[in-house]
């Protein structure tokens, strides 16, 4: 039975990749499921619709009176910061009877970690080179928040840790240093390793994900003698629907948005 008051709002990036899209939307499904008796609606940020007023106005056509703001994002930055909680304050002004409050974004939920850890021990399984002479580079998006960077770090070493890798760097695409070509072509001059073992921390496919791609073949073309492997993003995983409804069902921060 439904819970006809409560509501998430579940806000994406947005991507122009219909692949990607798609894959928000499977997810979107994932989610439902493992929430059966909240009202789950979808919406994206940027480049897609529905729009954040959309989704809000299907939640409120629906009933909902206590609207959760579940931001699927890995880290907190400048979107979860800001963008959003101003989007969604517009929407809420309009619905004076409508009350919100914003997750955490996932981050490095148990279910996260997990599911990496599960997807790189894969690979290392499939990899006929020994773990000491791989060498693990996880990818983040990168921000210019400090704060998502340090959380890409940690995280990093969580990972590796759980792995019983020693050699192991963080790299970003754009906006924060190191960047990946020059953490990737350090690392294969490096006599130390055999293989290299690329992770994109990213949750859907998309242009960066296929841009990291570009990168890391250019490095296999480069150094021949390397065998480089490139992991797979998150996808509309369960573990990533688990960690989306753990964030919700978390007990809100004091501060409601819009107050």
């Amino acid at each position: 039975m439904k819970d006809q008051y409560r509501g998430v709002l579940l806000v994406g990036h947005g991507t122009r990749d219909t692949k990607g899209t798609a894959q928000f939307f499977e997810l979107t499904e994932q989610l439902r499921n493992q929430l059966p008796t909240v009202a789950v609606e979808p919406c994206l940020l940027e480049f897609q619709s529905p729009t954040i007023p959309d989704a809000w106005n299907r939640l409120v056509e629906q009933g909902v009176t206590m609207v959760r703001v579940a931001p699927l994002l890995l880290f907190a930055a400048g979107h979860a910061k800001r963008d959003i909680p101003d989007a969604v304050e517009k929407c809420r002004v309009g619905t004076p009877n409508v009350s919100c409050s914003q997750t955490l974004p996932i981050s490095r939920h148990p279910e996260i970690v997990e599911l990496v850890v599960s997807r790189l021990s894969e690979s290392l399984n499939r990899m006929d080179t020994p773990r000491d002479r791989v060498s693990l580079v996880m990818v983040g998006r990168g921000s210019y928040d400090p704060c998502a960077t340090a959380d890409m770090r940690v995280l990093s070493e969580i990972v590796a840790s759980r792995l019983g890798m020693q050699n192991r760097t963080t790299a970003f695409y754009a906006m924060a240093d190191p960047r990946l070509p020059s953490v990737l072509e350090a690392i294969a001059r490096l006599d130390q390793n055999d293989a290299i073992l690329v992770h994109p921390h990213l949750l859907f496919d998309g242009r960066l994900y296929q841009a990291i791609g570009k990168q890391v073949g250019e490095i296999r073309s480069a150094f021949p003698e390397k065998d480089v492997y490139l992991s797979s993003y998150l996808g509309p995983d369960v573990g990533v629907a688990k960690a989306i409804a753990g964030r919700i069902m978390e007990r809100p921060r004091p501060q409601i948005l819009g107050s």
